[in-house]
């Protein structure tokens, strides 16, 4: 804990809040969050984040465009949400309250930094008057702290410049929410310290400024009472905190030591897929191999021919790189070589809202590609499920030799929450088989129960074979262009992916196995979707829900599963894309869409409000 005086102000034990940053990009709101939530996993608590970056790349300093916000919720009971609405808000400048105000909970505690509120950025914001003094905040409890000031008075005799030393105000307003709500300092300093320790004069500032914020909110009295969150009740274990893009990466390492290969992994910087590279090249001592190309094509070209040469080998993108990737994930389906696409979904189309997150790329895993171009698919649905549904997603293209797309989104990616670190000694080996008998090899030779060919790689004498984008003769693999043999095939790649459905888990329904209403959702809509349909089964509602992670094929019980209910809902981040294609291949049931473009995940409430006024209404008789 910082160095201070006795503390005498009250505690208030509460069992969950929500805290959102916003500010400015270069605020340092990013790395306020980041770091409030380190201190409180430590604290053993359990928690869910959203980062919201501003879509329109450098917008002007104090404007609406330029908002950067995180949002952490933590309790001491299980969650699966960031929180619908933040309690306490602590802006940087009067753009922020103003893109923020309308989240904020009745009640709830605004922290501003009061020196920001001066005339040329009220109009900047679309004020008229200082909304810290007018009475438009009267719902609200308003704390303005001169926080640019205090920080520069703290820091008056460090060797800094000004800009320096403005930079380090985020830590100031850091240190203040810390008292807040019980947090400790130690892991911020000791992060501060490793990160600038080629530059100790930054690290001393920065961690005079925490312990200062700190300690004015301890001293000064402002706060009435500050908060406590107890630890969570959590299954016994090691976790850590780990976001949607560490836990994507750490499962495709984890998957080719399983599978006992080198890991490819070729990509084009997009947002937000660009940090997976990122990560994955921290493991090079893993036999762990990163390619940064020139282009979306050259990069997945580049994995189809590392995977040709015997890798586990992932492509990521993100929005429009999936469309520039998909000529060659046709090339892919040819040749049935194994590669995961990673599609970091974000809002479209074209280049869209490059930083928010969406679901609009459903359709084009399933169609995107010309011809009959079957792929497999998958969705992870929290941050901390990237790290299964990665490894899931190597272990069934390699056993399956099928191209595979794993689809998560930006609000996963960055999300954090905890994880359970999984006993290694548990994990599955993943068996991959191959035909190396020159006798009898065929390189479109096919496994009698997966129809998988067999993955041989090139240099070994009497296993040459040919591959590329024309049609393969079955079984030779010749280039062929005869019709029946080019349906069979056809049939064939159709019928390897449809047989996949057998080495998948069926489809858990949580609550009751029929009735009124299943939520299903995929990806994820799981936090918001399980979270609104346990309240309502606790006030006596009977609501199902089940979450899809395997998409293409569906769960072989999932046709079973919906006849058994009078009305499916299906909330998505897209305009109906699932529901679609469930109404297409289950066309005897019932569906209804809860539909959400706005570049931010479900709330809880929402979920929650679209099943009342279905019970409501009595659209189900």
């Amino acid at each position: 804990m910082a160095d201070t005086k006795e503390v005498t102000t009250p505690i208030k034990e509460v069992d969950r809040v929500t805290i959102r940053f916003a500010g400015d990009s270069g605020d340092g709101i990013q790395l306020s969050g980041s770091q409030f939530t380190l201190a409180t996993a430590r604290l053993g608590n359990d928690l869910s984040t959203l980062p919201d970056f501003p879509a329109e790349i450098r917008a002007p300093a104090g404007t609406l465009p330029g908002v950067s916000s995180f949002q952490i919720s933590f309790s001491e009971n299980p969650i699966f949400t960031p929180g619908d609405q933040p309690d306490v808000l602590v802006v940087m400048n009067p753009a922020a309250l103003k893109v923020n105000l309308k989240d904020l909970t009745d009640g709830g505690i605004i922290v501003a930094n009061a020196n920001t509120f001066v005339p040329a950025n009220f109009k900047k914001a679309g004020y008229d008057s200082n909304p810290l003094e007018d009475g438009s905040l009267k719902a609200y409890r308003v704390i303005p702290l001169p926080i640019t000031e205090l920080n520069a008075r703290a820091l008056a005799d460090a060797p800094l410049t000004k800009k320096e030393i403005d930079r380090s105000k985020n830590f100031f307003a850091l240190g203040v929410v810390y008292w807040l709500f019980d947090r400790p300092v130690e892991s911020t300093v000791e992060w501060v310290q490793d990160k600038f320790k080629r530059r100790p004069e930054i690290a001393k500032a920065n961690v005079t400024s925490l312990k200062t914020g700190y300690n004015y909110a301890l001293t000064t009295e402002v706060f009435t009472s500050h908060y406590r969150v107890r630890k969570a009740d959590m299954e016994p274990g090691e976790y850590r905190n780990i976001t949607g893009t560490e836990a994507t990466a750490l499962g495709l390492v984890a998957a080719a030591r399983l599978a006992d290969k080198p890991l490819f992994y070729g990509s084009y910087p997009i947002t937000p897929a660009s940090d997976i590279l990122h990560e994955l090249a921290k493991f090079k001592q893993f036999d762990v191999r990163t390619f940064q190309a020139e282009d979306e094509i050259a990069a997945v070209c580049a994995t189809i021919g590392a995977s040709y040469a015997g890798a586990v080998a992932i492509t990521g993108t993100s929005g429009p790189g999936l469309a520039l990737k998909a000529e060659a994930i046709g090339l892919a389906v040819m040749t049935e070589l194994p590669i995961v696409i990673i599609n970091v979904q974000r809002a479209g189309p074209s280049t869209g809202m490059p930083t928010k997150t969406e679901q609009g790329d459903l359709a084009m895993a399933f169609n995107g590609r010309h011809g009959e171009s079957p792929v497999a698919i998958l969705a992870a649905s929290s941050p901390s499920d990237c790290f299964t549904m990665a490894m899931e997603a190597v272990r069934i293209a390699v056993q399956h030799m099928t191209p595979l797309i794993l689809l998560t989104d930006g609000y996963l990616v960055n999300g954090a929450e905890p994880w359970r670190l999984p006993d290694v000694e548990e994990l599955s080996r993943i068996r991959i088989t191959q035909d190396a008998d020159p006798e009898t090899f065929q390189p479109y030779g096919r496994d009698p129960e997966t129809l998988a060919r067999p993955w041989v790689t090139p240099g070994h004498p009497g296993l040459e074979h040919r591959i590329g984008g024309l049609e393969k003769a079955e079984g030779s693999g010749v280039v062929s262009h005869d019709p029946l043999n080019h349906e069979r095939m056809v049939g064939l790649r159709a019928e390897k992916i449809a047989r996949i459905a057998h080495d998948i888990p069926e489809l858990e329904v949580e609550g009751e196995r029929s009735g009124d209403i299943l939520v299903l959702g995929w990806g994820s809509t799981y936090g918001a979707i399980i979270s609104a349909c346990r309240q309502m089964r606790t006030e006596g509602v009977r609501v199902s829900n089940a979450q899809l992670r395997y998409l293409n094929p569906f769960p072989r019980n999932l046709g079973n599963i919906l006849s058994r209910f009078k009305l499916v809902l299906v909330p998505e981040l897209n305009l109906g894309q699932l529901r679609d294609i469930l109404a297409a291949r289950y066309p005897g049931n019932r569906y209804m869409g809860l539909n959400k473009v706005q570049g931010q995940p479900f709330k809880i409430g929402e979920i929650r409000a679209k099943l009342e006024e279905i019970l409501e209404t009595g659209v189900m008789v």
